[in-house]
């Protein structure tokens, strides 16, 4: 038999000098995705934004809030099984898998944990209203100014005394001014600038600048964008704060901020514009769903409008390092026992609803509102922390096959979705370590591109 004849040597080009001229080709277009794209969110998100009147507000608001939530949990949902059955006919909705929402093997460590983060941690992110929150029609506008002028500093005063140090300040905190329309523009920019210019004489600014994020609304224009850029700019250097130490959240609560006039996605040239200052872009359910036409009786967070215009935020958010987050209902858990229940299933289910969809954060209005809000974000995370710490065992190596062949950008998501589990106190490390095999440094360095995890795959 005769041997197969040797191939004659392959002669091309160099591959080195190929890849050298696609390198320069690219390079442009890498610079401006990096650039334009420079990954998911980093650091911590907040599980919820409380909205309160800026009359509202005082030193001790945060413990005033976490007793009012605490006192109504205990007074309906006094034990494990209580919990169960209130939570248990806020069935998750059908087209979101169906079941309950409490399992019934989750309900004491949901109780139990629920309970522990009123007392320790009510409120993850305040918001501070001096838009929707303070109108003040009735009052001359001169007399609004003063009364405006006054709030400001007195909420400044007293969160700057009792917040330094870190001692009863959420995490996460800012303010909602009056938007850059016309008719509201003069009185937004006085409060932010009166804002901005207290925490820059604060004793303690850089640690509560670290949680402070300013909310824009009802954003039209990627003109408003830029003149806000240029406002923070402005404050920065007359106030003397380092360099972009002001970022700010945007408020989608118009169909001009979903669809410009020219038919594209406007929202997502509004988060460039934003120069890397974006944080956050904030879906408003009811300016929203009033501008679209939609009756007040039927504007929901599931209503169909709302679907679209979160689905154009989240697509172009994605890769930006900006933030999601949901609207709020104004079904408030308040009247008798049965009202009450009835809130909570409500807003239970619209809040286990949005999780599914990739919308991790919500707004509350109302202390009553965190005890739903806690209690659908544990039992959102508890459902699937099992299952997400036995594929990333699966991933790495150090537990058994899951049934699933996840790639890397999967197991992203899984490392991502329980350090999510971890920061709101649905679970304890203890439990992610028991499950999974690995700690939180292990998650981190996962949710990371280009780690020794991800590169050994």
């Amino acid at each position: 038999m005769n041997p197969l004849p040797t191939p004659d040597p392959v002669v091309g080009p160099d591959p080195d000098v190929v890849l050298a001229g696609v390198d320069a080709r690219l390079a442009a277009h890498d610079a401006e995705q990096a650039e334009l794209f420079p990954g998911p969110p980093t650091g911590r998100q907040p599980v919820h934004t409380l909205y309160l009147p800026a009359d509202r507000v005082h030193a001790g608001i945060v413990s005033e809030v976490g007793a009012v939530a605490l006192a109504a949990f205990d007074e309906h949902l006094p034990d494990p099984a209580a919990l169960q059955r209130v939570f248990r006919a806020a069935q998750v909705s059908g087209d979101s898998g169906g079941g309950d929402l409490v399992a019934p093997a989750d309900a004491p460590a949901i109780h139990a944990l629920v309970r522990a983060k009123l007392e320790v941690e009510p409120v993850e992110d305040l918001r501070i209203d001096f838009e929707d929150g303070f109108t003040q029609r009735d009052v001359p506008a001169g007399r609004r100014d003063r009364d405006e002028d006054e709030h400001v500093d007195r909420i400044l005063a007293e969160l700057i005394t009792r917040w330094s140090g870190g001692s009863s300040s959420p995490p996460f905190w800012g303010v909602r001014f009056g938007s850059l329309d016309p008719a509201t523009r003069r009185r937004g920019v006085r409060t932010f600038t009166r804002v901005v210019a207290g925490l820059a004489g604060a004793p303690d600014r850089d640690a509560l600048l670290a949680g402070f994020r300013p909310t824009l609304p009802k954003v039209t224009s990627v003109d408003q964008v830029r003149a806000m850029v240029e406002m923070c700019r402005e404050l920065e250097a007359a106030c003397g704060l380092p360099g972009r130490a002001l970022r700010f959240e945007i408020q989608i609560e118009t169909p001009q901020s979903i669809c410009a006039p020219d038919g594209s996605a406007l929202v997502a040239r509004l988060v460039h514009a934003a120069d890397g200052r974006c944080i956050g872009l904030h879906y408003g359910t009811y300016d929203y769903s009033a501008a679209c036409g939609i009756a007040a009786e039927y504007q929901a967070m599931d209503h169909p409008a709302a679907d679209h215009g979160k689905a154009v935020m989240q697509v172009a958010a994605a890769g930006t390092g900006v933030a999601l987050s949901d609207g709020s209902t104004n079904r408030l858990p308040v009247g008798d026992a049965e009202a009450v229940r009835a809130g909570w299933r409500l807003h239970a289910r619209l809040i286990d609803r949005s999780l599914r969809r990739g919308f991790y954060q919500g707004w509350d209005l109302h202390p009553a509102q965190l005890v739903s809000r806690y209690v659908a974000t544990y039992a959102f995370y508890r459902r699937s922390v099992p299952a997400a710490c036995a594929r990333i065992a699966a991933y790495l190596g150090t537990g058994p096959d899951a049934g699933y062949l996840d790639e890397p950008a999967t197991a992203r998501a899984l490392a991502d979705f329980c350090v999510r589990a971890l920061d709101c106190g649905a679970v304890t490390a203890d439990e992610i370590t028991t499950r999974a095999g690995v700690d939180r440094a292990d998650l981190d360095a996962l949710t990371r591109p280009g780690t020794d995890h991800e590169e050994s795959r």
